[in-house]
């Protein structure tokens, strides 16, 4: 794809020969000729199985028995035949499949069939192991796979016999052979963090394998150290990221302890620190605010890892390493993105929404972003990745960041960001009782020379916010005239908020009755389509606020929302002043 600056051609070509040497590496190591090398003695016994914190649902084991396997969405009838000869109807289809994590459905109903079904499935996956297929093998999938069957050997193990026990065994071993020698090459982020927990679960539960656990844990600590960023967040600006790991390192703490080893104090820093941000992220219904890759919150998963809090405070108010701010007065709460794009090797799931913002009222969401939908790699999660599904500017229907995308290199290296911000203002002062959030980012300089900045001001009681957007060239002067300087501020509003015109303004009505109110002092204010996407339960058709205008012609646009008296007469709310263009 066209480039529009030498930096992001440069960031480009870094990223695509350091991602080539990674996957000749990978490639190499994974080949069924260097496969060989894995085979050998395995440990006689496991001494510990890691708990699993995700939560299992027993109905799901009676479609697992039956030979029905619902994933990502899609599901399957293996009708008599083994569920690893069929031909799956998707690539993330299939990796949760060869990840195993649906064995933990088959110990929740805690019966003897059960047993036996996941031991056969487990044997039917060792007998056709040797076919290589790739996405089996793919680091992620199979430090899942080692993971989950760590976690359920009670459920495996118990009342097979001795052949299938070395069976077992060989295999695992194989496969954290595998994981050692490759754990550099695979993916960068989470699979590899994945690939260090998998390594470490393995070391603990596994018999004689003091060697080997001090290396993978030293490997794990270095991981952590490079992942987990000073204020909790992870370095892909990812909440759900944040979830996904102390769902794996909670039980890792516990394996410590369970062994009698030595915790490392940089894997108990880092849960430490990690916990206080589940908070942060929370809006008024519980619910993660969606940015960079997040859909819907598993609720029941959030609450069982927050049942391991033991400080349980306040959220913090600012993460500016990881680059959120949050607001929370009355009940009103406010969420902002005020951060750069994650380094190029961390932003395959990383979105265009910079200065955008998420805001609930007590449990009842109101301003939100797009989320993402079920398909990971189709033309509605591109959709997704743009400024456009956020609540925030875009200029002349383009995104602030540039994406790796219709090209073969995309195809193969993953959507990454290439270019996007690279300096984001975020100052933040309480002045007469109210929050101001002083933002700015300079995404569109190199296109269109036009530098966004945005202030939100959320008054003490949680009912006012005001915001302005002021467009300026780099060097602080009014836009000149340029013909690419057309603008759409856009307010996504949740499928639960009534939306509606009144004279200049638009009434907002929450289903328990509560009324807010939109005013602007632009003319062109438009309600248009738009929709939540839903990685678990579906797409739902939404709307959303565009005030159109040329920055041109208006350098700085005000605007309001404000709650009013719900059962009663409406309290009058002004139409905010537009905003001066610096001198």
């Amino acid at each position: 794809m066209a480039i529009g600056s030498v930096s992001g051609q440069g960031r480009q070509l870094r990223f695509a020969l350091s991602a080539f040497s990674r996957q000749a590496a990978f490639r190499y190591h994974a080949s069924f000729f260097y496969r060989w090398r894995y085979a050998g003695s395995a440990p006689e016994r496991l001494l510990i199985a890691p708990i699993d914190l995700r939560t299992a649902d027993p109905t799901t084991a009676l479609d697992i028995y039956a030979g029905r396997f619902y994933f990502s969405g899609e599901g399957v009838d293996a009708e008599g035949s083994s569920v690893f000869d069929v031909d799956p109807p998707s690539e993330s289809w299939a990796r949760e499949l060869h990840g195993f994590g649906w064995l933990r459905h088959l110990r929740a109903t805690d019966t003897a069939i059960s047993r036996s079904n996941a031991r056969s499935l487990v044997e039917e996956w060792i007998a056709q192991s040797n076919r290589g297929d790739p996405i089996a093998w793919e680091t992620g999938v199979t430090a899942r796979r080692v993971i989950s069957w760590l976690a359920q050997a009670p459920l495996i193990l118990e009342g097979c016999d001795l052949t299938f026990y070395r069976r077992f065994m060989r295999s695992l071993t194989r496969q954290a052979r595998y994981l050692r020698r490759t754990a550099h090459d695979g993916p960068q982020g989470l699979p590899r963090l994945r690939v260090m927990v998998a390594l470490t679960s393995a070391g603990l539960s596994m018999s004689e394998q003091n060697r080997f656990l001090k290396q993978v844990a030293k490997w794990l600590d270095q991981e952590l150290v490079r992942q987990i960023l000073p204020d909790g967040g992870h370095v892909s600006r990812n909440p759900t990221a944040v979830l996904d790991l102390l769902l794996d390192l909670l039980p890792l703490r516990q394996a410590f302890a369970a062994r009698g080893a030595e915790t490392s104090r940089i894997l108990l820093s880092a849960i430490d620190r990690m916990m206080p941000m589940l908070r942060y992220f929370r809006q008024g219904d519980g619910s993660f605010a969606r940015f960079n890759g997040t859909g819907e919150t598993p609720a029941d998963q959030l609450a069982t890892v927050l049942a391991y809090d033991d400080v349980r405070g306040a959220p913090l108010t600012a993460a500016p390493h990881s680059g959120y701010q949050r607001i929370e007065a009355g009940t009103t709460i406010l969420i902002a993105d005020a951060g750069r794009p994650p380094p190029t090797d961390f932003s395959t799931e990383a979105h265009a929404g910079c200065l955008s913002f998420e805001m609930s009222s007590g449990r009842q969401r109101l301003i939100i972003n797009c989320g993402v939908p079920f398909d990971s790699t189709g033309p509605l999660h591109r959709l997704a990745r743009t400024t456009a599904a956020h609540s925030t500017v875009s200029l002349n229907d383009t995104s602030q960041c540039r994406f790796l995308t219709r090209s073969w290199i995309g195809d193969w290296l993953g959507e990454a960001v290439i270019s996007g911000p690279t300096r984001v203002k975020s100052e933040r002062r309480f002045e007469g009782g109210t929050t101001i959030l002083d933002m700015g980012h300079n995404g569109y300089v190199s296109r269109y020379a036009i530098v966004h900045e945005r202030r939100l001001a959320l008054s003490d009681a949680g009912d006012r916010l005001d915001g302005a957007d002021v467009f300026l060239s780099p060097s602080g002067n009014p836009v000149s005239r340029s013909g690419k300087d057309a603008f759409a501020i856009r307010f996504h509003l949740h499928p639960n908020v009534r939306a509606t015109r009144d004279g200049s303004s638009v009434l907002l009505e929450l289903p328990d009755g509560e009324i807010w109110e939109f005013v602007t002092d632009s003319p062109e204010v438009e309600l248009e389509e738009s929709i939540l996407m839903s990685n678990t339960r579906g797409n739902r058709a939404t709307t959303q606020i565009v005030v159109h205008g040329r920055a041109q012609r208006s350098p700085g646009v005000g605007w309001q929302i404000q709650r009013t008296a719900v059962g009663g007469r409406r309290r009058a709310v002004s139409a905010p002043r537009q905003r001066e263009t610096p001198a």
